[in-house]
C-alpha cells in the first residue's frame, strides 16, 4: 500500500490531470459562497421567526428546522435531483423538465440544509441579548423590524461569530455530497480518477484541495474564539479625547 502510495509513475498520471481537479475545486467554491450566503441570509430570518411574539411564524421556523435537521443531507439533494426538474416544469408551464444546473442544485442544497442550524444559533444569540434592549429600542419609537436590525442582530453577530464559521467549515465538507449526483465537485472529480485508474491519489489531491478552503476557515474560527473571551481594556483619557487633555 505504501509503495503505491508513493509510486512516481502514478503520482506523474494524477498532476497530469491536476486540470480536472482544480475545474473540481472550483465547482465546490462555488457552492460553498453561494450556499453560505443561502444559508446565512435564510438562517437569520427564520431565526428572527424563532423570537418573535407570532406563534405563526415560530411555527414556521420550528417546521423547518426539525424538518432538515432530522433527514438525511444526502436524501435532500438527490430528491432535489429527481423531482426539481418535474417541479419545475409544473411551476412554469415547460413541455419538459427544467433541468437545474448543478452548481444550483448544490448551493440551494446545502444552503437549505445548513440554513436551519444557523437558525438555530441565531436564536440562541438573541436570546442572549438582554430583552430590555428591545424594550428600551421600543420606548425609543423604534419599530420591532428596526429595533432587530439596528439594536438586536448586531450584538447578536457578535456573540455567534465562532458558531457560525464551524457551520461554515461543515458547509464546506458536507459540499461533496453533491457528488452523489455527478455535480461535477471536487468529490466526483476524485471518484472518478480513482474509478479510472484505481489510484488512491486521487483523494490525497481532494484533501489537499479541501484543506485549502478549510484550513483558512479554522484559522478565524479559533481567533474569533479568543477574540470573544478577550476583556475590553479601559482606555486611558487622553485616547478618547486628547484635546480634553490638553485643554485641562
Amino acid at each position: 500500500m505504501l509503495e503505491s502510495l508513493l509510486d512516481p509513475r502514478r503520482w506523474q498520471i494524477t498532476f497530469d490531470s491536476i486540470d480536472a481537479f482544480w475545474d473540481g475545486f472550483f465547482v465546490t467554491l462555488q457552492v460553498v459562497v453561494w450556499g453560505l450566503i443561502l444559508a446565512l441570509a435564510l438562517g437569520t430570518i427564520l431565526g428572527v421567526f424563532s423570537t418573535t411574539r407570532s406563534r405563526v411564524l415560530r411555527a414556521i421556523s420550528r417546521v423547518y428546522v426539525e424538518f432538515y435537521q432530522n433527514t438525511p443531507l444526502p436524501v435532500q439533494v438527490i430528491f432535489m435531483y429527481l423531482m426539481g426538474p418535474q417541479l419545475l416544469q409544473i411551476a412554469t408551464g415547460s413541455a419538459a423538465p427544467v433541468p437545474i444546473p448543478s452548481v444550483v442544485l448544490g448551493f440551494v442544497g446545502v444552503g437549505l440544509y445548513h440554513a436551519a442550524y444557523v437558525a438555530e444559533v441565531i436564536r440562541t444569540g438573541i436570546e442572549a441579548v438582554p430583552r430590555g434592549q428591545m424594550e428600551a429600542a421600543l420606548s425609543q419609537g423604534f419599530t420591532r423590524v428596526q429595533a432587530y436590525i439596528y439594536i438586536i442582530l448586531p450584538q447578536t453577530f457578535k456573540v455567534i461569530l465562532p458558531p457560525l464559521c464551524n457551520q461554515a467549515l461543515n458547509l464546506v465538507k458536507n459540499s461533496s455530497v453533491l457528488a452523489l449526483v455527478a455535480g461535477g465537485d471536487l468529490m466526483y472529480r476524485s471518484n472518478s480518477f480513482v474509478g479510472t485508474y484505481g489510484y488512491l491519489q486521487g483523494y490525497i489531491v481532494a484533501c489537499v484541495m479541501y484543506f485549502i478552503i478549510c484550513f483558512p476557515l479554522s484559522m478565524l474560527v479559533q481567533y474569533l474564539e479568543k477574540r470573544s473571551k478577550r476583556v475590553p481594556k479601559a482606555k486611558k483619557l487622553r485616547d478618547i479625547a486628547p484635546e480634553l487633555t490638553k485643554e485641562a
